[in-house]
Formats: C-alpha cells, structure tokens, sequence
C-alpha cells in the first residue's frame, strides 16, 4: 500500500509515475499494449500535457494514474506514486494499494474530468445535488454544508447556482456540462487535476472559457493539472510541459514554447502539420456562373419549437435567407445553440420549417410527395454529426451502406457489394471491411463509412453536419481532404457545417455565420480575416493560435 520511509522522502512533487505500463488481452492469447513505459514527475502548481492521437495511450494513461483499471481485464505495471497533502502520511502507490488507501486520494488529491460530461453525469438527480454527493462522502458534511459548497464550486466555474442548482443534466448546454464536471473535481479541492480531453466535441468559444477556467483555478488554488488531448494547439496555452505519445509510447518530452515551435521527432511535426490554421493558403475557388440559376434557394427561412413549461417558443432558426450554386461549397459556423444543425436539417428536409421556402433546383421542397419525395431523396444526402450512433449497431457497415440504393429498389445483391465495395475503396477503406460492425472500426473509419453512405446514390447536395469535431487532428486533416477530393470528383454541392473557422475555411468557398438563428454574415472563405461582424471577430480570436514552425 505504501513505499519506504527513503522514497516517502525524495517525492517532494504531489504526483510521480515510474516506467506506467497498460495492456490489455489480444487474440490467442497474446497482449495488446495501450501504454509502455509512461514517466514523469508533477511539481505542486505544475501544468503537464499528454497529447497523441486516438489510440496513442493517453486516455489509458489518465485512468491508470487514479486506478480505474481494476476491475477489468487490463494490466497495470509501473508506479504511481502520490504524496498526501497531510503532514507525515506515507507515500501511497495507486497501482498496489487497497482499497482503503486508494479511497483516500481519489477525489481529495487526484481528481478526473472526463472526456464526454452528458455520460458522466447521472441524467436522473440535479447537478447541485450530484455535486454536493461527493462532497458528503469525502468530508462527512451536512446536506446543508456540501450544498453551499456545491453551490460555490458552481458559482467559482461561471454557473448561476441560483439558477442551475437545480437543474438536470440535459437541460444545461454541452459547455455547461463540462463545467459542471470542473465543479465536480473542484468541491474536493483536488492537488492533481486529471482532465480527459475536456474540450473534445466543444465550440471554439466555449473551449476557450474552459481553458481559461482551468488556467484561472490553477493559479487561484495552486493545484497542478495534467490536461489530456489530442491537439498542440489546444494544450499550448494552458500547460507548461508536453510529452507527445504515439502507439503508447513517449516519442517526445519538452517545455511546450519549444515542442510547438521546435518539433524534434516527425511524429510530431506531423500532428502540427494536421492542425487547420487560419492563415494556410487556400486554392482558387470555382467561379461561379452567375448566369445559371442557383441550385438551392433559401427565403425568410424559420424553425420554432414548442414551449415547455410555459416558457417563450423556442426560434432555432430566424430569416435566414440563403443562395447556394452548384458545385460550391458553403460553410456554416457559430456556436452551439445557433441554429447550424437545424438549418441544415431543413436543407434536405428531415426538418418541416416553420416559415419561409426552400427551392431544390427550381422547385419548393415542401411539394414532394410519395414517390417523387423518394425519388428526389437521392440528390440531398446527410452526413451526420456521430457516425457511431447514426450507424446500426446490428449490421455490418456493407449493409448500411447499401441501404439506400435497396430503398431505391436496387434488389440484385451482387450489383448492390460491388457498388458498395466500390465506394468504400473510394473513400479509403478496405472492402474486406464490408462485413465488420461500426464498433469494430476506429472513429475516422466510421466517419469514412457514413461518407461512403451519403455518396452511394450519387447526390447533388450533401449537408456535413459537424463531420471532423470529435476526431483527432490527422484523421480530421485526413476526413477533410477526402471531402475536397470527393467534392470534384463527384461535382458535388456541399454545405458544410462546424464550429471550427479554421477548419470550415479549408472546405468552403463561402462561409456564412449563424448567430441566434439568424446569419450575420456572409463572405469568401478567402476573406474570413476581414470579417466586419463583431461575432466573427469573437470567433476568430477564439481559434487556439499556434506559432510558425
């Protein structure tokens, strides 16, 4: 459970982790490594960075240093050695203690953010009373006592406790939820922050406040944070130190000014190099025939939903007016909540607007019927946000793929694999993967396959809602060029939505900013530097800056 009065002695940091193996079962009997040889020693104050892509070992890594695995089929080797704040309490060795010992760090001196807050969560008890819960059973407190710290906690991460105590947890918005989660850690005033990708899936303003926050809290309280991603330019201005991981191991270790600036190993290069930058130099757009009638028209375009708990109606989409030529590709960025998705929707009607028109190539969607609704299906395509839970779980990836052209009435099976195999080869993946299921495949495979699904009609317009935000950066560089690829090869329309300005401005030739449901602006990919628009300008300063390599 403890070390040696000697090793008690020479840890002075709160945290030190020592050659940090994890493994897990592989086929025949053999070992699958998630994380070999992870060392490092966290100073009282200190902020670390793991970064790597998915798969590199770092989320392995985070529930290792508060013994998570147990319980399960991985194997742990290693130490992590954790100092008690109390005067004279021993060393405690996460990876041999007991149960007793590993109790009494969890919480107190080692906390977690996890990476998806909406999961973490406990979708049936208010946040408030959740926070307080931990309160109460690491301090022994009254409900009265932990719910004025839980209260505080709230208040300390930028949440109305007056107003949202009480509330559960899908009534707060994505940011919230990941504050609370801060607010969680926070209320047990923790000495090592662990955070799993707390940004991961956020929009760029929201992912600022949240590093602030963490920056804030660091300074105010002293804490040391080890802040987990998958992205440089995300944990450039909030750690000090980074150590960048690959297939589990450390490939490079260093202040984080010199590893963004001073990239040693190519591995890391080549995750800087993923990272989209607001100032890359973009190709010619198409130029439009101005002579040809728009493909899609969008007039005084509205979407309300109903009231609940007497409450106003809720407008996701106000007057939005819109042109899209063929073969161009549009951009739509804002913030969560700005009405993106549900526009979107409306393009190729899985939403009903609640005023105005939309016009597919000459004529009001709104007056397909039956068959021609059918029929017309296949021109507007959706690529949806998670892949993961827009593909059945139940059947092999060939199968949702081919289910399209089956609704068609493509009945002959053998044209039906060669269409799909075909498909899949296009957009990078191995036909042999046709039988495999979603959970079978990485996230940027799935998202490949939901690609290959929109495509296999042949569409004219394809809506890309959110397509990249949950990828690391290379599979995201990677999702994005295939987009372009495919986008001249196949003459296609796109409408692309995301909450990234750098990431929309490699794909558009347009990019329109969604605030409140209503546009309010709209400009050449191009130009987005001289956007005049004080809620563009809040976006773009938003973007994580990364210096010139």
């Amino acid at each position: 459970m403890t070390q040696n009065t000697d090793t008690a002695a020479a840890l002075g940091a709160p945290l030190r982790v020592e050659d940090l193996r994890v493994s897990f079962p592989g086929a025949r009997g053999g070992e699958l490594t998630a994380l070999a040889g992870l060392g490092f020693e966290l100073a009282q104050g200190q902020a670390l960075g793991l970064v790597g892509e998915s798969g590199s070992g770092k989320s392995a890594a985070a529930l290792a240093l508060l013994g998570l695995h147990r319980g399960t089929a991985a194997r742990v080797d290693g130490r992590v050695l954790v100092r008690p704040r109390a005067a004279g309490a021993e060393v405690v060795d996460v990876n041999t203690a007991d149960e007793r010992a590993l109790r009494s760090v969890r919480g107190r001196e080692l906390a977690m953010i996890f990476q998806e807050p909406l999961t973490s969560l406990d979708p049936y008890r208010r946040v408030g009373d959740q926070i307080a819960a931990v309160r109460r059973m690491h301090f022994g407190e009254s409900r009265k006592e932990a719910a004025q710290r839980a209260a505080e906690a709230l208040e300390k991460v930028g949440i109305d406790a007056a107003g949202k105590y009480r509330a559960f947890p899908h009534e707060f918005s994505g940011g919230m939820r990941q504050r609370a989660l801060i607010a969680m850690a926070l209320v047990l005033e923790p000495r090592v922050l662990v955070a799993d990708e707390p940004t991961t899936a956020l929009d760029v303003t929201v992912q600022a406040q949240i590093l602030d926050l963490l920056t804030e809290l660091r300074r105010e309280t002293g804490m040391s944070l080890i802040l987990i991603s998958h992205d440089l330019a995300v944990v450039g201005g909030t750690v000090d130190e980074v150590i960048v991981l690959k297939s589990g191991e450390q490939v490079e270790r260093g202040p984080v000014r010199k590893v963004l600036t001073e990239p040693q190993h190519t591995y890391t290069q080549a995750l800087l190099a993923a990272i989209p930058r607001l100032d890359a130099q973009l190709p010619e757009p198409k130029p439009a025939d101005d002579a040809k009638p728009p493909l899609m028209r969008v007039r005084g375009l509205e979407v309300t939903f109903p009231a609940k708990r007497g409450a106003a109606l809720t407008r996701a989409v106000a007057g939005v007016d819109l042109e899209l030529r063929e073969g161009e590709s549009l951009g739509i960025v804002g913030e969560s909540g700005s009405g993106k998705t549900t526009l979107g929707r409306s393009l190729v009607r899985l939403q009903q607007p609640t005023a105005g028109t939309i016009e597919f190539d000459g004529r009001p969607l709104g007056s397909w019927r039956g068959r021609e609704l059918r029929r017309h299906r296949r021109d507007l395509q959706l690529i949806f946000q998670d892949p993961a839970s827009s593909l059945n779980p139940r059947r092999g990836i060939g199968d949702s793929i081919a289910e399209p052209l089956r609704v068609q009435g493509e009945k002959d099976d053998a044209r039906l694999e060669a269409s799909v195999c075909g498909m899949l080869e296009r957009v990078g993946l191995d036909p042999k993967l046709y039988h495999r299921y979603p959970h079978q495949l990485s996230g940027g495979q799935r998202q490949r396959a939901a690609i290959a699904r929109a495509l296999i009609l042949r569409p004219r317009l394809v809506v890309c809602d959110e397509p990249v935000s949950a990828l690391d950066v290379t599979t995201q560089a990677q999702v994005v060029a295939l987009l372009r690829e495919l986008r001249a090869e196949f003459e296609l329309t796109l409408v692309f939505i995301a909450h990234d300005l750098a990431v929309v401005r490699q794909v558009s030739d347009r990019i329109a900013v969604m605030n409140a449901g209503r546009v309010v602006e709209i400009l050449p990919a191009a130009d987005l530097a001289d956007a005049q628009d004080p809620y563009t300008r809040t976006l773009l300063a938003a973007v994580p800056e990364l210096p010139h390599v």
